[in-house]
């Protein structure tokens, strides 16, 4: 959220984030406020390297363009400062001296002439070869041009490069030589050397500029070498382009409000798989060790403040490798020994109950989209009034019809839920089918405990939780607004009263703390409600094979506003680009001329043979991709590189179990009778290059196995001075048998077998020496091969 934003007056204001220059993300508007409240919560993986992370704040205008208000600007290097916590940032001035990225490619070298009458000078050679990743202008490729400068106290030598068309990549090739003057004493030695004080205030300067036209030209970055780094060396690096030096400086700066957020950045150095074979094998044998509190991925729990930050990788790589359900029943039966009473099953935040509620996050999205998204999508965009509490209701209100639209809602919801159990993925009834039976072994006379261990997730921690944020769970894009918020929370509760109807003997209406909800359940038939949730629990909870028949309808996985080159199907169509509504669901890929109009290209998923990056130069055209298939190659330019790369992604994921993907593809487009890539003339000719993505995978679920176990290798390692706690613990308890007279540091540690604890800690030592050797190794090698300038 934002407040005191300037013009002290109510305006229409929305948010954007951007990597560098590049918008990612926007808000939605938030009307007639000083302090608007966003409440969004946005979630990527970075595809390219990037300076800044900033977030615009934007003035809406209807007739003319929006108005930046201000900026939070944070510097890639200083996202660890502000990770995991909220934090109000004050909005800076929007100044285009600041506004900068892209990075260019330049040689230096110094040499040494001898003039015609014998003198010794230098002259400095500078190499311009391309820029990367400049900004769009307008929305467009820029017209880029650089000038280069010797600049010292009394010299600004400059000179210009050709203008570059239409591109962010421009490649220029140019060299240019400039004389370094030597002082009348200097006197030629068999070694050169470049005397200090002569190059100590020189320095190379190059600005990257947009040819205007008939307009100014704007400022596109600049570097700053200084010529003593050169000595008598030679080298070549990439720069990372510079704002100016009074970029984003002024004498006064006005008060322009503040931006609260809540910054979550986390950044992996991945080895080669090899390195963690030995980290990866115990944690992937922990559901086999006994007791289960000795195992390595207990021990990750134990350690970490926050068992969320364990939890995640943990459960990712458990599912990778077809772990996870054995783990979660080892650590809920643990879980059940500590719960005294059936009607609290699983209501704590144990290390059970999240890896539950993560691995319904990871595996069950789909599945929420399918049963939950066509009437959350009602619920928002054709609200009906529900507000049922006398205090909240607003003068004209019909209390009366406020309850039958919210009945109307809880029944449609219900409905949804009760028949989806055919869609409910296996990994998650195998689950539920694990705690069911647990529950039951551990309670044996009570009848309804097999039904609460199971309603316990699935109605609350699961589908009552996406009914109240649907944007969290990517059923919405945006946060629903303030009244649709409360129809989702009235609906909510209404789910998770419903769902406990089917594990509890008595009724629940006495545990209503509202009279008002209390009133509204009696318009329900207890009976009739609880035989539909025990049987829908039933059948999640079963290992019985649920296909789903051939009439089920597709799941819907990504839709969006992106632009496409014309196929050229006709001799007369012109192959331009045109803004479609592109739509993927499990079995097609269409693109429509709007939102909810009938498809007008449509390519079934079992026909897509490869979806690939399409390189810039093909239309000089940034964020493009390509879908192959039976016909012409698809060619789509999406709007930023996040988006293109979330649609590389989920493409290459529903379609990897294709029989006949290519192994080879053409990374360029085939113009004028050859392909600009490997300028073969025929159009059938085979891919010049290897698809990223021939190999089929899992088509549910994207997890980077190395990856996750880097992440637990990092918090092992920044909480090494626990696991030395919990190692001297164990040593304790093994000398000393008696028992403990006062709580101790040891006590917050579940330790059941000292023993096997303390072998698996020596295990777990042990390979965290070994791989932090392996990092430093890496960082030693990586600082002694960088380049001063370098990225």
């Amino acid at each position: 959220d934002a407040k005191h934003l300037v013009p002290n007056k109510m305006r229409d204001f929305f948010c954007t984030i951007n990597l560098d220059q590049e918008e990612v993300f926007r808000t939605q508007v938030v009307e007639k406020s000083l302090s608007p409240y966003f409440g969004e919560e946005f979630y990527f993986e970075i595809p390219r390297t990037f300076q800044w992370l900033s977030f615009y704040i934007y003035d809406k205008s209807v007739l003319q363009k929006d108005l930046r208000i201000g900026k939070v600007s944070i510097k890639k290097e200083d996202l660890c400062n502000y990770t995991g916590k909220e934090n109000w940032f004050m909005l800076q001035p929007v100044d285009s001296n600041s506004e900068v990225q892209g990075k260019v490619h330049l040689e230096l070298k110094l040499n040494e002439l001898i003039t015609d009458n014998g003198s010794v000078c230098q002259q400095l050679v500078v190499h311009i070869k391309e820029c990367h990743g400049l900004p769009l202008i307008n929305g467009q490729n820029c017209d880029p041009y650089a000038t280069v400068s010797l600049v010292g106290p009394s010299r600004n030598d400059q000179k210009k490069t050709k203008v570059k068309k239409k591109t962010s990549n421009p490649q220029f090739n140019e060299t240019f030589y400039f004389e370094v003057t030597r002082s009348s004493s200097y006197t030629k030695k068999s070694q050169f050397q470049v005397e200090e004080e002569d190059i100590e205030k020189l320095e190379v300067r190059v600005d990257l500029w947009n040819n205007g036209n008939l307009v100014q030209d704007i400022f596109l970055g600049e570097i700053k070498v200084p010529v003593k780094v050169l000595r008598n060396d030679s080298f070549q690096a990439w720069y990372l382009l510079q704002p100016r030096e009074n970029g984003n400086k002024s004498s006064k700066t006005d008060d322009l409000g503040s931006l609260r957020l809540n910054i979550c950045y986390t950044e992996d150095c991945v080895l080669p798989s090899e390195y963690y074979t030995s980290l990866r094998n115990l944690l992937l044998k922990s559901s086999d060790v006994q007791p289960i509190s000795a195992s390595a991925a207990y021990i990750l729990s134990e350690v970490c403040r926050d068992k969320y930050d364990a939890v995640l990788p943990l459960v990712r790589l458990l599912l990778h490798h077809h772990k996870l359900v054995p783990f979660v029943a080892a650590v809920a039966e643990l879980d059940l020994k500590d719960t005294q009473e059936a009607n609290t099953i699983f209501r704590g935040n144990s290390l059970a109950t999240r890896c539950v509620d993560e691995m319904m996050k990871i595996v069950g999205k789909h599945y929420l989209k399918v049963t939950l998204k066509p009437v959350i999508d009602e619920i928002c965009e054709s609200p009906k009034p529900c507000e049922i509490d006398p205090i909240k209701l607003r003068e004209g209100d019909n209390v009366e019809i406020n309850m039958e639209n919210l009945r109307y809602y809880v029944d449609k919801v219900f409905r949804e839920i009760v028949r989806s159990s055919i869609s409910c993925p296996t990994l998650m009834c195998d689950v539920f089918y694990s705690l069911r039976h647990l529950a039951a072994k551990r309670f044996p006379n009570d009848p309804h405990v097999q039904y609460s261990a199971v309603s316990s997730f699935v109605f609350l921690r699961f589908f009552a939780v996406a009914v109240v944020s649907p944007h969290t769970f990517h059923l919405r894009p945006h946060h629903p607004d303030a009244q649709t918020s409360r129809t989702l929370t009235l609906i909510s509760k209404a789910i998770q009263t419903l769902g406990s109807w089917g594990s509890l003997t008595k009724s629940k209406l006495s545990s209503f703390k509202e009279t008002f909800m209390c009133e509204f359940f009696k318009t329900f038939q207890e009976e009739k409600f609880t035989e539909s949730v025990k049987k829908f629990l039933d059948d999640v909870s079963s290992t019985e094979s649920k296909e789903p028949s051939g009439l089920s309808e597709p799941v819907h996985l990504k839709e969006g506003e992106m632009y496409k080159r014309a196929q050229g199907r006709t001799r007369i169509g012109k192959k331009n680009f045109k803004k479609r509504w592109f739509c993927l669901t499990s079995r097609e890929f269409t693109y429509h001329k709007q939102q909810d109009k009938e498809p007008i290209f449509t390519i079934p998923i079992k026909n897509i043979l490869a979806v690939e990056k399409l390189d810039e130069s093909s239309f000089n055209k940034k964020n493009m991709f390509q879908v192959l298939h039976g016909e012409k190659p698809l060619y789509i330019q999406a709007n930023n590189c996040v988006e293109a790369s979330e649609w590389i992604e989920a493409l290459c994921r529903v379609t990897r179990c294709n029989q006949k993907r290519l192994s080879f593809y053409h990374p360029s487009a085939f113009l004028n009778g050859n392909w600009l890539c490997c300028k073969a003339t025929a159009e059938s000719t085979e891919g010049c290059a290897r698809c990223t993505a021939d190999v089929p995978a899992d088509t549910q679920i994207e997890i980077d196995g190395d990856r996750e176990t880097e992440r637990i290798y990092s918090l092992f390692t920044i909480n090494r001075a626990k696991l030395q706690k919990l190692e001297e613990a164990c040593g304790s308890i093994a000398v000393y048998q008696g028992p403990r007279k006062e709580p101790d540091d040891y006590s917050n540690f579940t330790i059941e077998d000292s023993v096997a604890t303390f072998h698996t800690l020596q295990q777990i030592i042990d390979i965290l020496e070994k791989l932090n050797e392996s990092h430093e190794k890496y960082q030693k090698k990586r600082s002694s091969s960088a380049k001063y300038g370098s990225e």
